[in-house]
């Protein structure tokens, strides 16, 4: 691998970047403005939420926003949608997201054009409305109105990012396909997670087969993947019900995201 020639790359990339968010010419005033009622921002703070505010903007001019249908959104929408979607990877970079460009935001739950299949076998020729959907190195389409509705208990009572599901199964797929499994880091065992979420899962499988209060929306044992998004809600919109009910797998999210939403002076109490 030539690294002279990958570093020149990087460096005109930055400035190319950096001109197109000068003359995007948004203001930390706007950007503050966009998350204000997200209270996850609260966690950020100083130079953390500098970067963030920095990764944000270069987000913006890195991707390409799509009205779905007829939706007219605003750039306070999408200073808060591209807030959201930097939080996860906020230690590992923006780069993590380069394998895909294109985000589509509608105003309501959208209707893929395809056909679905219900649990008892039958196939129709539309599926129901979806609050957000991730594509293969495609799109990422999401409602306005659940983005709206974030937060730490609007899911049957339990945390909802539509954002931060989508792009969980962005990073999940970056590693053959979406399974569960993101790419480890050099520090991390993929043995170790394997077996501490399907301990995991199997442990909820069977709290909600004798009718026990789970941590987590039941959508996430849908499947693997599911679970991996949805527990990455819960971890960055309520890390304190996660860390007490799955302490292992917060362990392992949090370093996978480089991240420690409930802080240590805090969780060693």
């Amino acid at each position: 691998m030539n690294y002279g020639a990958l570093n020149m790359f990087k460096r005109l990339r930055n400035w190319l970047e950096g001109r197109r968010v000068k003359k995007m010419g948004f203001t930390a005033a706007q950007w503050e403005a966009a998350i204000v009622d997200w209270p996850v921002m609260h966690r950020y703070q100083g130079a953390e939420r500098d970067a963030l505010r920095d990764m944000t903007f270069r987000f913006l001019a890195r991707k390409t926003f799509v009205s779905g249908g007829e939706f007219q959104f605003t750039d306070a929408m999408c200073l808060k949608l591209a807030t959201m979607a930097c939080v996860p990877v906020l230690h590992l970079g923006l780069d993590w997201y380069d394998r895909w460009q294109t985000v589509i935001l509608y105003e309501e739950d959208f209707v893929p054009n395809r056909s679905h299949r219900t649990d008892d076998g039958v196939v129709h020729a539309r599926g129901p409305g979806l609050s957000g959907e991730a594509w293969y190195r495609g799109p990422v389409i999401l409602s306005w109105q659940s983005i709206c509705d974030s937060g730490a208990d609007t899911r049957h009572g339990k945390a909802a990012n539509v954002v931060i599901h989508e792009l969980a199964h962005k990073l999940d797929m970056l590693r053959d396909g979406a399974n569960g499994a993101p790419p480890m880091h050099p520090d991390m065992r993929p043995g170790e997670w394997h077996d501490i979420f399907t301990a995991a899962w199997d442990r909820l499988q069977n709290d909600r087969q004798h009718h026990r209060s789970l941590p987590l929306d039941d959508y996430a044992l849908t499947s693997p993947a599911e679970f991996f998004a949805v527990c990455s809600e819960a971890f960055f919109e309520t890390p304190e019900t996660m860390k007490a009910a799955m302490p292992e797998v917060y362990r392992l999210l949090c370093q996978f995201y480089r991240q420690q939403p409930v802080p240590l002076a805090i969780s060693g109490m």
